[in-house]
């Protein structure tokens, strides 16, 4: 056999030990499992009763000032929309021909108000805002809508215990998938 011929069979020796001993460690030959801090990075998520809300707190007063400096551009000076959604005010109209859906009218519930802001907001930089911001964010809008008195702050527990308005209004769905009550706690 040439040189140049063995070269290339001993090449793909080499080649083919290595992919089946990458393969051994992924399915793909690629790559490594996530760290438990790397997932914890990602796993902010907030349910509906407040499962995994950080710590920290936030006033309706501070919350005024992160919301002029961080939401108003889009969602007017008091929250009555602009070019981002309308957050305040619609409250008994979910019944009409032309409803307006708010946090104060729409929004079951108030823990997932804080993970939305939270992952989503503001626009241009989401996840920029601390924990603390992202409370007191929540308050003031809370507040604008009546649902939280001027001088009341924030925090997990709280949170969790505010009653929307809408909180009982939505009907069930159907689906087999969303109903599992296996994945309704603790999941």
């Amino acid at each position: 056999m040439p040189m140049r011929e063995l070269s290339i069979a001993a090449f793909a020796v080499v080649a083919l030990a290595s992919a089946t001993s990458a393969q051994a460690q992924s399915p793909y030959g690629i790559g490594r499992s996530a760290t438990p801090a790397e997932i914890a990075g990602w796993n902010i998520d907030v349910d509906r009763y407040g499962n995994n809300l950080p710590p920290g707190s936030g006033s309706v007063s501070h919350g005024h000032e992160v919301f002029d400096q961080q939401c108003a551009a889009c969602h007017g000076a008091k929250g009555e929309g602009g070019v981002g959604d309308r957050l305040v005010g619609g409250q008994g109209t979910l019944a009409t021909p032309k409803p307006v859906r708010t946090v104060g009218s729409y929004w079951p519930y108030a823990p997932t108000l804080f993970d939305y802001i939270r992952r989503a907001m503001p626009q241009n930089a989401p996840q920029s805002l601390s924990d603390d911001d992202v409370y007191a964010v929540s308050a003031y809008i809370l507040n604008l809508n009546g649902l939280l008195p001027a001088d009341a702050t924030l925090d997990a527990k709280t949170l969790s215990a505010i009653k929307m308005p809408n909180r009982n209004m939505f009907v069930s769905d159907p689906r087999p998938d969303v109903k599992n009550p296996a994945c309704m706690m603790g999941c």
